[in-house]
């Protein structure tokens, strides 16, 4: 048990946004609604899982939709108690504590807003370790767990209850009603007791990107190595290419962003090509035509002076960005992850490699 301050929040959504995978939304904006409601009410308590009671009753609370619509029609502050009323009252018990769906620079920063403001603890776990597009992708998922009740407003006060025969079909009736809300909404969904939640999180998510926040706001600091050497090292990352950003095809589609981002290269990668293309978390990365990293490992762009995570809503012609893979939480990997998150449900023409195996000889461990 510790509390989250302003201080922590600033590491919190940078390190997020980093695990992102170029998804979940703009780290500056959900920090300003983090931060504005620690301003308000005081600190979040975290937990970790294990200090959870079995037959608490614990709520993940997200944002849906496209994170660039999010970033133009914003959140009303208000979404929270509606929320934890609807569930509180479906289940006919009191909310114990919120928790994240998965890490991103706006829904790893939504819970503790929510938390700040009805004085609930918030859980260090989430259901991803990183960030994907679509409600189904969790690790609760795979745990058996039903998505619905699946609890939903707008900042307008629209709201719904969803009772799904599967998570797929959550995601599908959901995002219909995403869409006719504006296209962004925010959520509660995998309502759980303490007992699953100890059983099928991925946990101290939000340490990790705490520190991983912390390392990158203190690369240029470190006594050993170049910035770039120990960035890599603490992310434990491979180095994929280096370049500028020639073009950016981006579209908004079924409360989506879709689109793909060509990189020119510069330095030691002058004269060679890469292209990453994404839906809201990136999907593929290829270089010179053959492919290095794909979901559900983490491909991840930072800014090459900063090592500041670049998402795909920030993506902008000239800008110069290092393109680095991380691995995924272990059970992506198996077949019942890869069935959920493998690249062929994306739609790309490929088997899952693990990142370390597609990179052997062509990339950069440090």
């Amino acid at each position: 048990m510790r509390k989250i301050g302003l201080e922590e929040i600033e590491d919190i959504a940078m390190g997020a946004a980093l695990l992102g995978a170029g998804g979940g939304g703009d780290p500056y904006i959900g920090k300003l609604v983090a931060m504005g409601a620690v301003r308000e009410c005081g600190p979040v308590t975290l937990l970790d899982p294990g200090e959870v009671p079995d037959d608490a009753l614990v709520v993940p609370i997200a944002m849906m939709g496209a994170p660039t619509i999010l970033g133009e029609k914003g959140i009303g502050g208000k979404e929270y108690r509606v929320l934890y009323d609807m569930v509180s009252k479906f289940f006919g018990k009191e909310v114990y504590a919120f928790m994240p769906i998965e890490a991103g620079g706006v829904n790893s920063m939504l819970p503790i807003a929510a938390s700040a403001r009805m004085g609930l603890p918030m859980v260090d776990a989430d259901g991803m370790g990183r960030a994907f597009p679509e409600l189904q992708m969790v690790t609760f998922t795979m745990g058996g767990m039903s998505a619905s009740p699946m609890a939903l407003t707008d900042e307008k006060g629209n709201s719904a209850i969803f009772n799904t025969i599967t998570n797929k079909w959550t995601e599908e009736l959901a995002r219909s009603v995403t869409m006719s809300c504006g296209g962004s909404v925010s959520v509660a969904l995998y309502c759980m007791s303490g007992a699953e939640l100890k059983k099928y999180a991925v946990k101290h998510i939000v340490t990790r990107s705490q520190r991983l926040g912390e390392a990158i706001r203190c690369v240029k600091d470190m006594e050993q190595g170049t910035p770039e050497e120990n960035f890599l090292r603490f992310s434990e990352g491979f180095k994929l290419f280096k370049g500028k950003i020639g073009d950016v095809l981006r579209e908004t589609r079924g409360a989506f962003n879709f689109g793909k981002v060509c990189l020119e290269g510069i330095g030691e990668y002058r004269g060679r090509q890469a292209y990453v293309e994404f839906q809201n978390e990136n999907l593929t990365a290829v270089v010179d035509g053959e492919i290095l990293a794909t979901v559900p490992d983490l491909i991840c762009l930072v800014d090459t002076e900063t090592f500041a995570p670049v998402t795909t809503d920030a993506l902008k012609y000239g800008k110069r960005v290092m393109l680095v893979g991380l691995k995924c939480f272990e059970m992506w990997r198996s077949q019942a992850g890869l069935e959920l998150v493998g690249p062929r449900y994306f739609g790309c023409d490929t088997d899952y490699i693990p990142l370390e195996e597609r990179c052997k000889g062509g990339c950069t461990d440090v």
